[in-house]
């Protein structure tokens, strides 16, 4: 797909992080960009310098999902693309004893089910919305391609590290639906793709001290750093321009390997 002003996209969690970094790609090859995120003051402020559209978007809401893409689309048309990047965390283990205590307690059910339906449902509620719509318009080249859906995946879907459950299984969860996904819209020209990036320099890890940072980066076996999220933005902008990138997923990780711990 040629990537230009005649290009709509919708990328969620577009106020910071891949999100953002994949929103600034798009908008600087000519892409009509939506920011979908529940950070209205950052993701005005990104929508105005990239020329773009902030929708203020919860994934796990049916009615904000509609919302969101009733005013993008009015605003831009329909999507060619959407790049699913919102997500959230928890750190728990599945049962635990309290350091104090000793008390034996288990993963909090209502944080378990809030990342699933964030990451997993909630891109997929994004996927199936947006494939709706690419399939009601147009091809844009000879191939029949009428979009590509780019859905963020973790190296936690198969590596998942102590704590990680309930991430490891959303993301897992991304992962598995993939490629029947992809089988799916393969006759309406819609491709689907995954993208697992490993330690990358986010938003999710300012809380943590330098230290603890330089401690991960030096897990990475090369480039020993953390990934910068304008190299997941480029992958982004590949996979929309290649049309023989589909039902697959891509590590973006420096080769690393997550232990347990």
């Amino acid at each position: 797909m040629k990537l230009g002003s005649d290009i709509a996209a919708i990328v969620t969690g577009g106020a910071s992080g891949l999100g953002e970094a994949s929103a600034r790609a798009l908008a600087a090859k000519g892409v009509r960009v939506a920011l979908f995120d529940l950070a209205a003051e950052r993701g005005e402020q990104i929508a105005r310098d990239i020329g773009g559209t902030f929708c203020r978007c919860d994934v796990s809401d049916d009615a904000s999902v509609n919302a969101a893409l009733a005013k993008a689309r009015a605003i831009h048309g329909q999507e060619r693309i959407l790049v699913n990047c919102a997500g959230i965390v928890a750190g728990a283990k599945t049962a635990s004893r309290k350091r104090e205590t000793g008390e034996i307690v288990t993963h909090d059910i209502a944080a378990f089910t809030k990342v699933i339906s964030v990451n997993l449902i909630g891109t997929f509620r994004m996927s199936a919305r947006a494939a709706a719509g690419m399939m009601a318009v147009d091809p844009v080249n000879q191939d029949g391609a009428r979009g590509v859906i780019v859905n963020t995946a973790s190296v936690a879907a198969v590596e998942g590290q102590v704590g990680q459950v309930a991430y490891s299984a959303s993301k897992g969860g991304v992962l598995g639906m993939m490629l029947p996904m992809a089988r799916d819209l393969a006759k309406e020209g819609i491709r689907v793709m995954s993208i697992m990036p490993g330690l990358f320099h986010t938003p999710m890890f300012d809380s943590l001290s330098e230290e603890v940072r330089q401690s991960l980066a030096a897990q990475v076996p090369f480039p020993t750093r953390l990934g910068k999220p304008e190299e997941y933005a480029a992958l982004v902008c590949h996979i929309c321009e290649n049309d023989m990138l589909n039902g697959e997923a891509i590590r973006l990780d420096g080769a690393i390997r997550m232990q347990p711990r």
